[in-house]
Order: structure tokens, then C-alpha cells, then sequence
């Protein structure tokens, strides 16, 4: 099986212009998320896909592989698929690897490619354990609510389940929430697939685009991860950062 890790990289970010270049410790972040998907032994090939020169010409500088794709997408699962379709129309499991967590774990790359031993897995993704109420009340944190044989049953930036008669600081003790991790795995077939889709209002009503493919019903199944995991929205985020370096 060929498994393609793919790193969305867009320069034009809202909230933070120009984030894959912004120096971590005397790297770029978008170098040090190469670097550490480079280091998964379950990926056939790592490739940058932005849709700016600056990128371009910045990863080519570490030597690492980039591709020029549309500005027009809307999200990084798209400019995954044209990646693909232009570059590894050949791949088996294309992983959508985000490029705003420097210090991704490669066992966490490996153990979502994991999920495509089976071959009726159509999308996979990562979740992990949550263990205080700032990460389990934080709308930012999308949560995840999963079946017994580790399916997605919805994702919610609200606190889901909610806990009947129990206040909110005994929720913990009572039921074991997870968040999601944002690595998305998908087979190339699938791929195709939810890409022509087109929003749904789930989808719209908490911004959040995997729900788009459960309303379609597609299945996404998820791994649980020990690995703490930091992504970086904003440069107050970079705080976060002091424990990695």
C-alpha cells in the first residue's frame, strides 16, 4: 500500500499571515512539521502543497519536496486532493497532515495510517483523552463523540454528551470525553469523493468540515493518541511552544 503524507500550506492566513514561515527556535514551523512527518515509517513520500511562491521557495531551501496548487480552495483536504491527482495519482491513503503543529508525533502519523490494515476504512482520524474542564468547556477544541468499535458518531465544538443532573465539574469523573486530533487519512477513492461535495449544514453551523462527509454518510474511523498535540492559530499561540523547545 502507498501511503502519500501531504502538508496543506497556505501563506494567507486571517489570523495569522504568513504562519508556515514563522521561525520556532531557529526553524520554520512548516520545516519542522516536514522534518517530523519525515520521520513515520508508514509514509512512501512527504510533499509541502501551498499555493504561494514564498513557500515554495522556502521549503526547497531544506531540501524538502512542495508543490504550487490553487489559491482557490477552501480547505486543506482540498488542496490535498490536487496534490494527489497531479502529482500521486497512484497513492493508496493519502494523509492530510497539518501544517501547524511543528512538533507532530510520527507515531501519530503511523497510527492513523494504521487504520488502513482494514480495507473497508474509508476515512481515519486521530482523538485523545481529555483531562481538564478548560479543554473540555474550550469551543475551539472540537470534541468527538465515537461508537464501540471506534467509529465518529459527530463532532461538536460544543461539550458532548452533556451530563444529566451532574454539575459541570463532575462531568470528568462521569464520562470519558475525547477531542479531536486534526489528521484526517483517506483513501485516494475517497478522497475524490468528498471533495465534490458540497457543504452541508452541519458543516456550516459549526465550521467544522468532517461533518459534511458523516452527513453523507461516510465513516471516519479514529485511533486514540496519548501524544499531546499543539497546533498553532494564532502568534499568541506560539506561547504554548515553551515546553517543546
Amino acid at each position: 500500500m502507498k501511503i502519500i503524507g501531504i502538508i496543506p500550506a497556505r501563506f494567507a492566513s486571517s489570523r495569522f499571515p504568513g504562519k508556515p514561515l514563522v521561525e520556532i527556535g531557529g526553524k520554520s514551523m512548516i520545516q519542522r512539521v516536514y522534518e517530523q512527518a519525515k520521520k513515520s515509517r508508514s509514509l512512501a513520500d512527504v510533499v509541502v502543497a501551498t499555493d504561494d511562491e514564498r513557500i515554495v521557495q522556502h521549503v526547497k531551501t531544506f531540501d524538502g519536496k512542495v508543490v504550487m496548487t490553487s489559491g482557490n480552495h477552501q480547505s486543506g483536504t482540498d488542496r490535498c486532493f490536487e496534490a494527489i491527482q497531479t502529482f500521486y495519482p497512484a497513492a493508496d491513503v493519502v494523509i492530510n497532515i497539518q501544517g501547524d503543529e511543528p512538533f507532530i508525533h510520527p507515531e501519530q502519523i503511523d497510527l492513523v495510517a494504521s487504520c488502513f490494515n482494514s480495507d473497508k476504512v474509508q476515512i481515519a482520524t486521530l482523538v485523545k483523552k481529555i483531562i481538564n474542564n478548560e479543554e473540555l468547556f474550550n469551543a475551539n477544541i472540537p470534541k468527538v463523540v465515537i461508537n464501540k468499535v471506534k467509529e465518529a458518531i459527530c463532532f461538536s465544538r460544543q461539550t458532548l454528551p452533556f451530563i444529566r443532573g451532574k454539575e459541570q465539574s463532575e462531568w470528568l469523573n462521569n464520562y470519558t470525553f475525547y477531542k479531536h486530533i486534526g489528521i484526517y487519512a483517506y483513501t485516494t477513492k475517497v478522497l475524490k469523493e468528498i471533495t465534490s461535495l458540497t457543504q452541508s449544514p452541519l458543516e456550516l453551523a459549526e465550521a467544522l468540515e468532517q461533518l459534511r462527509w458523516i452527513e453523507n454518510g461516510y465513516k471516519i474511523n479514529v485511533e486514540i493518541t496519548d501524544f499531546e498535540s499543539v497546533a498553532i492559530d494564532s502568534p499568541e499561540d506560539l506561547k504554548k511552544l515553551t515546553n517543546f523547545l
